[in-house]
């Protein structure tokens, strides 16, 4: 049977004891890690020429070559430590590999910030002698410790994400395992190698083993700066809906003028489009749509100053919008087998067939509020019917749109009148005056049904988007 893996990979940071659990695999006969192989500042170690013949020169030109010879070293398992900030264009490959094993080693983030911030201080990454050992207090920087540990989680989620969907499973270290010796042999059994470590390397020595606070020369401003830090993300909101793709055919484009239009559904597509045209003196259906990747690149190329924007509704009137536009109505347009669903199975308070005239304002009251309560439960994926375009949150769009371009300029649209005739302006062309409102909906505007309950009922549902892009309260909009 061939080995299970072929090379491995550690994955770890900056003072995370990666120094200390190399220098103990390379203690087992079959086992060569060749240090960091991937930092952009050095190959291997500092001052080393080269890495298995392959020199700096030669990893920068081309570093799936080093990566090749570490594969395949030979009569060993090789490997290399590789940090969150080490050569990106290896990243993927390591990742998707089954054939390299991943080792994740941790450490308390803090722990590890202070003790950089001393190896700063002193100049004294490692310790082989303790006599020779140089004192030094970190100074506590809460920005700068904010940023690390940002930048530690993020890289974390990223390897967990990919272990998940490779279905790979890493082994984890914690820094405190270093110190086991039974741990140092099951992580060599798990690599494939029979050889055994009696006792651990007593070359290196912890070089800072107080407390953290006798470290640290500002405790009190470090304890300030650790109660501001949500270091459990507690309070986010989670996000459950399904990606969005770029939706490049959705984009619109001037006739003429170097601006791109990227609709958000339930937006005013239609005033934006019209509005687009006044500036060239041309209908809507002269605007430039239904454009696939190629041809809009295409097009960026020949507008190299083009502006590219997007106008957000208030989530209120767009959610509203759709509830009247595809769910309320019977009509030919709407979505029929959704809405029979909704009425089925959600409870949903709305007649058969589209409204008569007997439906009052309490009735549209009570119907769009059940429709926010499906809407709840919908966008946080517990329900079975999709997550329309129509109603998913706009940050989601917005993301979508990343995939391919994004929007330089979001507007919400209560400042379209005003912000689209002055970036206009700035491009050169004649400041058209935006389109009045659209129509309110029928039968009932939200206008006609809004209240301190339903406001905040929607502001419940929407929370990531009220947050991300300044929404306030509809009526005082």
């Amino acid at each position: 049977m061939p080995p299970r893996f072929e090379y491995f990979t550690v994955f770890a940071e900056m003072r995370t004891g990666s120094n200390f659990l190399e220098t103990n695999l390379n203690g087992f006969d079959g086992i060569t890690c060749f240090g960091e192989a991937f930092n952009p500042h050095f190959i291997g170690y500092p001052n080393r020429e080269e890495v298995l013949g392959v020199s700096l020169a030669d990893r920068e030109a081309d570093p799936m070559r080093l990566l090749s010879r570490i594969r395949r070293a030979p009569g060993v398992i090789g490997g290399f430590r590789y940090f969150h900030d080490h050569d990106p264009r290896v990243l993927d490959s390591i990742l998707d590999d089954p054939a390299c094993a991943k080792i994740i080693l941790t450490r308390n983030p803090l722990d590890s910030y202070v003790s950089w911030k001393i190896a700063q201080a002193t100049g004294q990454w490692k310790l082989t002698n303790v006599q020779k050992r140089k004192e030094a207090k970190a100074v506590f920087d809460g920005e700068e410790f904010a940023a690390h540990i940002g930048a530690l989680q993020d890289f974390q989620v990223l390897l967990l994400n990919r272990m998940q969907i490779s279905g790979q499973t890493p082994f984890y270290v914690a820094y405190e395992d270093l110190q086991s010796v039974e741990v140092m042999n099951g992580l060599a059994k798990w690599l494939g190698v029979d050889a055994q470590l009696e006792g651990l390397s007593k070359n290196l020595k912890r070089q800072n083993p107080q407390p953290v606070a006798q470290k640290v020369a500002n405790p009190e401003e470090m304890d300030q700066a650790l109660g501001r830090l949500d270091m459990f993300n507690l309070t986010r909101t989670p996000n459950f809906e399904p990606r969005r793709g770029a939706a490049v055919p959705s984009y619109v484009a001037a006739a003429r003028a170097p601006l791109l239009f990227l609709p958000i559904k339930g937006g005013p597509t239609e005033q934006v489009a019209r509005w687009l045209a006044s500036l060239d003196d041309v209908r809507p259906s002269d605007l430039i749509r239904r454009m696939n990747q190629k041809a809009l690149r295409q097009w960026m190329r020949r507008h190299p100053r083009h502006r590219r924007f997007a106008v957000l509704p208030h989530p209120a009137e767009r959610a509203h919008r759709a509830f009247c536009s595809k769910i309320l109505s019977s009509g030919p347009n709407n979505y029929g087998q959704l809405r029979r669903s909704l009425r089925r199975n959600f409870g949903l308070p709305i007649p058969e067939e589209t409204p008569d005239p007997g439906y009052s304002t309490a009735d549209h009251r009570a119907a769009f509020g059940a429709f926010v309560a499906f809407l709840k439960a919908n966008l946080a994926g517990q329900t079975s019917l999709r997550v329309d375009g129509l109603w998913c949150s706009q940050g989601r769009i917005l993301q979508g749109f990343s995939e391919f371009a994004l929007p330089d300029l979001v507007l919400r649209a209560d400042e379209a009148s005003t912000e689209l005739p002055a970036l206009a302006t700035r491009l050169g062309c004649d400041a058209v005056p935006f389109p009045a409102s659209a129509p309110e909906d029928a039968p009932h505007s939200l206008a006609d049904i809004m209240d301190d309950a339903l406001e905040a009922q929607i502001a419940d549902v929407y929370q990531r988007d009220y947050e991300m892009f300044g929404f306030g309260p509809w009526r005082a909009a």
